[in-house]
C-alpha cells in the first residue's frame, strides 16, 4: 500500500513539474528531490511493504514513508489551491495574479517551510532504510505477481461465473430448511434457527433459501435485519412510503406497528447474525402467533441461542457443518485450477492445504484463488504452506485473518488500494460502479483471488456488480484504518478518530466535536452512503467543507437528504468526482463553472430537467450522468433525460458517457448533430428523438468509433421513426459496440445490424418496436448475441428459431406480442441458451414447438399467459410424466398478475432447484 501511494506521488509531482514548474519557483529544486528520493525508495519499498506484517520495525519505516507520501501530497495539492488554479491571462489577468500573490504570501512561506520539513524526514527515513540491507536483493526477493505489472490477469473469464462458497453441500440443508417452512395444517408461529461457527456459510444458505420461488408462492411477505428496517422493507413491498416520523418511534410502537401489519398474513422474516438471546427476546412478541403461518429464520453461532429461540415450537434447529472432506477437494479444486482434478505433483500439498481450512468454505475459496496464481509451480506451493504452518491450529478467526493476510500480501501494490477502499461501503451492499478499462481490469483480478464476488455481469461477460464478504470486509476495514487509507464511521461503537482524515465514509451521521472537525481539513474524499434526517445532514455537510474543502476531490452524495447544493462545493476547485444521485436536486447553479477539474458528474435519478449552459466549461468531464427512471418499466416514457447545451458535442470532448440526453422540439437536430463530434464516447443514451431525426442520428452514430453501449429512445409511443440508413465511418462497423437499446417504433431493422457491422454485439433489447417483419431474419446470424430481449417488438403471428441460428444465445425473452399465436425452436437453434422467459402473450396457447431441443434451459418462466395457456401446460405436464419436456429445467415458473398487479406463482407448476 506504501508503494502504491509513492507511485501516486511520484506521477503527480512529474505533472507539476512540468506544469507548474515557473509558478513554483525556489520551491521547484525541493519538489524535484522529493520525487527523485522517492523513486529511489520505489524498488526497496516494494520488498518492505511485502514482508512488514513479519517485522515491526520494517513496518514502522513503512508507515513512515507512506506518512510522508501522503503529507507531501496534501502540501503541494494546496499549492495549488492557492496558486496555480486562480491564474489568469491579459493584463487584468496579471492584476489579479499580483494581489493573490500578496494575499497569500504568508501561506506561501508556510507551504514552503512544510516542504523543507519533508525534505528531511525524507532523508532521514531514507539512512534508516539501510539498516534492512540484510533483507537482501530486491529482485530476488519480489514475487512475480508483485513486480510483473503486465501479467497482472490471466484472463480466466469463465472463473468469473464459477459461485464461490455456496457451490458445494448446499442442497441438503437447503432442502430440508423449505421443508420445514413451507406452510402445513398447523397454523402458528415457526421459528427456525441455523447454528454454526462463524464463515460457514449461514448467511449464504438461508439467502438461497430466502430467495426460493416455491416459498415465496406461499408467503405474502420475505423481509431480512432489524426492527426499523423490518417496517421499511415490509412497507417497501407493497409500494406504500414509510410511516411519518418512523426514527423517532420507540422500540414498543416499532413493534406493535409490526405485529397489526402481519396480522392475518403469511410471512417470513429473517434475523441473521444474532450474537445474545437479548436481541431475540426483544422481537419475538413483534410477531403474530395464530390465524396465520409466520416463520422466522434465525442464524447465529451460539447453539444455546439457537435452542432457546426454538424451544416454544417443535424444535426447528440446523446445525451447519464444516464442508466434507470430498465436497471440500471439489470447490478448492475449481478455484485452483477450473476443474474437478488436481496435478499429480500437487496432490499432497493440497491435502495439507485442504486439512489446514478445515472445511471452512471461504478459506477454500480465498486460498484456492491465491494458488491459482501461482501457476502450479511446487516452489511457491509448498511457500504459501510453510506460511499457514502452526498459526492455524488457532481460533477460527485468527486463522481467517492469517489467510486474508497472506492473500492480501500477495496482491501487487496497484491491486492493495483498489482492494481497501472497498471497505469504504457498507456491509451487504450491493457495489455497482462504471468502470472504465484499468479499473475493469483490477476488479477481474480480484475476482480472480476471489476476494470479491461476482454478483452479476454484462451479456460480454465483464463485472456489472459483486459483493464481499462479511469476513473479508471487517479485514479490508482494520486494515484501512491500520494504514489510514480512508476512515469509515459505521455508527457502531466509539469511533477513534485518527488525526488527519484524508477519506471518509459516513453510514450513518455523526457529532463530531470541533476538535475532531478540525482533523478535516486535509480531507480527499467524503462519501455519504447513508439515509439520515436533513437537518442534521446538512450540517454535517457544512461543517466538512467549510473545514475540508479547499483539497477535496471526491463528494459522493448519493441518496443524501438534501435538495440544494451548498455554494461551497463550488469553492472546491480540486474536485473531480461529483455524485448527487437519487437526491432531490432540482436546479444545477451557474457556479459548475467554478469545478474546472471535474471528470465526473452524477445526477442521475434526480430531478434536474436541465443543464446550464455554464457546464460546456468543464472541458475535463469525463462521465455525465443523468438518467431518471420511473417505477413502471413496462410504461412507454419510464426514461427521463435533461435538456443540454446545443454547443456539448464541440466544448465537452473529453465525454466517455452520457447518460441521457433530451432531444428537444426546437434545436432537437442540432443535439442529434453535436453528437457525432463526441468521438470519446463509450455510452450513449438519447431520448425524445423525432421521426425527421433518423438520418442525422446514424450519422453522428457512425463517427462514435469508440461506442459500447448505446440507447435511444424515441419521443411518442406511436411516432415511427427510420433508422434504416447505412453507417459513414469508413469500414461502417461499430467495432467495440456490445450493448443495444431501441426503444419506440422503427419501420424495420435497421440494416446497419448485421454481423459485418455489429460482429461484438451481445446483447439487444428492442422495446415497443412494432415491426412488421420478423426480426429473427436479420438477427440470427449474429455472431456473439448471448441476451436478446425484445418487448412489444413484433407484429406477426409467430416467431420461428431457425437451425444453426443464435449460436451463443443464452437469455432470451418476449414480452406482450400482441398478435403473436405461436413460436417454434428448430433443431440446432439457440444450443446454448439458458433463461427463457414468455411473458402477456395472450393469443399463445401452447408451449413452444421444439422447446426439447433446448437441452442447456437452466430457468424458464411463463408469466401472465392466457388461462387456455396454463390449462395445456398443466394437461401435457400430467400426460407426459417423467418424460415432461421441461423436466430437464432446473428452475421453472408460472406465474400470474393478481388484482394489485403483482406477480403470484402457481406453485404446482414451481422447480426451483430441487
Amino acid at each position: 500500500m506504501a508503494e502504491s501511494a509513492v507511485s501516486f506521488l511520484y506521477n503527480q509531482l512529474s505533472i507539476w513539474l512540468q506544469q507548474e514548474g515557473e509558478l513554483l519557483g525556489g520551491l521547484k529544486q525541493e519538489v524535484q528531490y522529493i520525487r527523485d528520493k522517492m523513486i529511489q525508495m520505489k524498488a526497496f519499498l516494494r520488498v518492505a511493504d511485502s514482508k512488514e506484517e513479519n517485522s515491526p520495525q520494517l513496518k514502522e519505516w513503512v508507515r513512515q514513508v507512506r506518512e510522508i507520501a501522503y503529507d507531501t501530497e496534501d502540501v503541494l495539492d494546496e499549492y495549488m489551491f492557492r496558486f496555480a488554479l486562480r491564474r489568469a491571462t491579459g493584463f487584468p489577468g496579471h492584476i489579479k495574479n499580483y494581489y493573490y500573490k500578496v494575499k497569500n504570501l504568508k501561506s506561501h512561506y508556510r507551504i514552503a517551510s512544510e516542504i523543507q520539513t519533508i525534505k528531511h524526514r525524507l532523508e532521514n527515513v531514507s539512512k534508516t532504510q539501510q539498516i534492512y540491507k540484510y533483507m537482501g536483493d530486491v529482485n530476488d526477493l519480489a514475487s512475480s505477481s508483485t513486480l510483473i505489472k503486465d501479467t497482472r490477469y490471466d484472463g480466466r473469464g469463465d472463473a468469473l461465473l464459477l459461485e464461490e462458497a455456496d457451490v458445494v453441500g448446499i442442497e441438503k440443508p437447503k432442502k430440508k430448511l423449505i421443508d420445514w417452512l413451507l406452510p402445513t395444517d398447523q397454523l402458528g408461529l415457526k421459528v427456525i434457527s441455523v447454528v454454526g461457527m462463524g464463515r460457514l456459510g449461514k448467511t449464504t444458505l438461508i439467502k438461497k433459501v430466502y430467495d426460493d420461488a416455491l416459498l415465496k408462492s406461499n408467503f405474502d411477505h420475505h423481509v431480512e435485519h432489524l426492527l426499523e428496517n423490518i417496517i421499511r422493507q415490509l412497507v417497501d413491498e407493497v409500494k406504500k412510503p414509510p410511516p411519518q416520523g418512523l426514527e423517532a418511534l420507540n422500540e414498543y410502537e416499532m413493534k406493535e406497528y409490526i405485529y397489526k401489519f402481519l396480522q392475518h398474513k403469511n410471512y417470513i422474516i429473517v434475523l441473521d447474525d444474532v450474537w445474545q438471546i437479548l436481541v431475540w427476546e426483544t422481537m419475538r412478541y413483534a410477531f403474530p402467533r395464530s390465524d396465520t403461518c409466520g416463520c422466522i429464520i434465525i442464524a447465529t453461532r451460539y447453539s444455546n441461542i439457537g435452542n432457546a429461540a426454538c424451544s416454544e415450537n417443535n424444535h426447528y434447529v440446523y446445525e451447519l457443518e464444516p464442508v466434507p472432506k470430498e465436497e471440500s477437494k471439489m470447490l478448492f479444486y475449481k478455484k485452483a485450477f477450473q476443474e474437478n482434478s488436481c496435478p499429480l505433483h500437487l496432490k499432497e500439498i493440497c491435502e495439507i492445504i485442504l486439512k489446514i481450512c478445515a472445511g471452512l468454505p471461504l478459506a477454500i475459496v480465498v486460498i484456492g484463488g491465491l494458488l491459482a496464481n501461482k501457476n502450479n509451480k511446487i516452489e511457491e506451493w509448498e511457500l504459501l504452506s510453510r506460511s499457514l504452518g502452526d498459526e492455524f491450529k488457532g481460533e477460527n478467526l485468527k486463522r481467517m485473518d492469517k489467510i486474508l493476510s497472506l492473500s492480501y500480501y500477495d496482491l501487487p501494490y496497484y491491486l492493495k488500494s483498489c482492494f481497501l477502499y472497498l471497505g469504504i461501503f457498507p456491509e451487504d451492499n450491493l457495489v455497482r460502479k462504471t468502470m472504465e478499462e484499468v479499473a475493469g481490469t483490477y476488479v477481474r483480478e480480484l475476482l480472480d483471488r476471489s476476494l470479491i464476488k461476482l454478483h452479476e455481469t454484462y451479456s460480454n461477460g465483464r463485472p456489472l456488480a459483486f459483493r464481499i464478504h462479511d469476513l473479508i470486509r471487517e479485514y479490508v476495514i482494520s486494515k484501512s484504518k491500520e494504514q489510514k487509507v480512508a476512515t469509515i464511521f459505521t455508527g457502531r461503537g466509539k469511533m477513534l478518530w485518527p488525526d488527519k482524515i484524508r477519506r471518509l465514509a459516513l453510514h450513518t451521521s455523526v457529532n463530531y466535536t470541533e476538535e475532531e472537525y478540525d482533523n478535516l481539513k486535509y480531507i480527499r474524499s467524503l462519501l455519504w452512503l447513508g439515509s439520515e434526517d436533513a437537518t442534521e445532514f446538512a450540517q454535517i455537510l457544512e461543517k466538512v467543507l467549510a473545514n475540508g474543502g479547499r483539497l477535496l476531490k471526491v463528494l459522493g452524495l448519493e441518496r443524501a437528504p438534501i435538495d440544494t447544493i451548498p455554494n461551497k462545493v463550488f469553492k472546491c476547485y480540486l474536485l473531480k468526482h461529483l455524485s448527487l444521485s437519487g437526491t432531490a436536486i432540482r436546479h444545477i447553479p451557474k457556479s459548475i463553472e467554478n469545478l474546472q477539474n471535474l471528470e465526473t458528474l452524477d445526477l442521475s435519478e434526480t430531478n434536474v430537467t436541465e443543464l446550464p449552459i455554464e457546464i460546456l466549461k468543464l472541458r475535463k468531464l469525463r462521465h455525465l450522468l443523468a438518467m431518471k427512471c420511473g417505477d413502471d418499466p413496462f410504461m412507454f416514457d419510464y426514461v427521463q433525460g435533461v435538456k443540454a447545451p446545443y454547443e456539448i458535442g464541440s466544448c465537452l470532448l473529453s465525454l466517455q458517457t452520457l447518460c441521457c440526453i433530451n432531444v428537444d422540439e426546437v434545436g432537437g437536430i442540432k443535439i442529434v448533430r453535436e453528437i457525432g463530434k463526441l468521438t470519446q464516447l463509450r455510452t450513449l443514451c438519447i431520448n425524445k428523438l423525432k421521426r425527421e431525426d433518423g438520418k442525422e442520428l446514424c450519422s453522428s452514430i457512425s463517427k462514435l468509433i469508440n461506442i459500447r453501449a448505446l440507447r435511444i429512445f424515441l419521443a411518442e409511443e406511436e411516432e415511427l421513426m427510420d433508422l434504416d440508413y447505412s453507417l459513414q465511418s469508413p469500414n461502417s462497423t461499430l467495432p467495440f459496440l456490445h450493448r443495444l437499446l431501441l426503444h419506440g417504433r422503427i419501420e424495420k431493422v435497421p440494416q446497419w445490424i448485421i454481423p459485418n457491422s455489429l460482429h461484438g454485439l451481445t446483447e439487444l433489447h428492442l422495446r415497443c418496436s412494432r415491426l412488421k417483419e420478423d426480426p429473427l431474419v436479420c438477427l440470427d446470424d449474429l455472431p456473439n448475441l448471448v441476451e436478446l430481449r425484445m418487448l412489444d417488438a413484433y407484429e406477426g403471428e409467430g416467431l420461428s428459431f431457425k437451425a444453426k441460428g443464435f449460436q451463443r444465445l443464452k437469455k432470451l425473452s418476449t414480452y406482450n406480442f400482441r398478435g403473436m399465436r405461436w413460436m417454434r425452436v428448430e433443431k440446432g437453434s439457440m444450443p446454448l441458451l439458458e433463461e427463457l422467459y414468455i411473458c402477456e402473450i395472450k393469443l399463445m396457447v401452447e408451449v413452444p414447438e421444439g422447446i426439447e431441443h433446448l437441452t442447456n434451459l437452466q430457468d424458464v418462466a411463463f408469466y401472465d399467459m392466457s388461462k387456455e395457456f396454463l390449462v395445456n401446460l398443466e394437461g401435457r405436464k400430467s400426460r407426459e410424466g417423467k418424460d415432461w419436456k421441461l423436466s430437464h429445467v432446473s428452475k421453472f415458473h408460472v406465474a400470474f398478475k393478481d388484482i394489485d398487479g403483482k406477480y403470484r406463482y402457481c406453485p404446482e407448476f414451481v422447480q426451483a432447484d430441487s
